[in-house]
């Protein structure tokens, strides 16, 4: 999941909304992680579910990642309005788990993240995961970036 979410960095730029779903232990933390990595951003990149938000700022000069956590939010953005999410995304990349029907508000581009954890015998598939992204909005309508991801030639 880190390094998918390595590749993911290069794809984002400030202004751009992620939301991340999945179940606990899917691996949306790891994948954030990885973001944080290839986005070059100080801090070690840790769940932020008491803190609800964490903001990472660049060593790179890149844009900063917030990292939020809307597990124990109920009430939408309207909840979520005193974390200032509007402001700091203009210059950000904004990372939201558990965001699914709370934060699409923000943005009419976004990424979305599913990742599935295989269902069987744990001790042989717990490492394995099944990770749709999709694109939403103008922004990811080419869909070269993700196609480029997926490791699909360009048309």
């Amino acid at each position: 999941m880190q390094d998918l979410g390595r590749g993911i960095a290069g794809l984002l730029r400030p202004g751009d909304l992620v939301l991340l779903t999945g179940e606990l232990g899917a691996g949306k933390t790891t994948l954030t992680r990885g973001l944080g990595e290839g986005l070059g951003v100080r801090g070690a990149v840790t769940s932020p579910t008491f803190v609800i938000a964490r903001v990472h700022p660049s060593l790179t000069g890149g844009p900063a990642l917030v990292h939020v956590d809307a597990y124990r939010l109920g009430g939408g953005l309207d909840e979520m309005e005193d974390l200032d999410l509007d402001v700091s995304l203009p210059e950000s990349v904004i990372v939201v788990e558990w965001g699914d029907g709370k934060v699409e508000e923000l943005s009419d581009d976004r990424l979305h993240v599913v990742i599935r954890r295989a269902v069987g015998h744990e001790e042989v598939l717990d490492d394995v995961r099944e990770v749709v992204v999709r694109g939403v909005g103008a922004r990811w309508s080419d869909g070269a970036g993700l196609r480029a991801l997926a490791g699909v030639p360009a048309e």
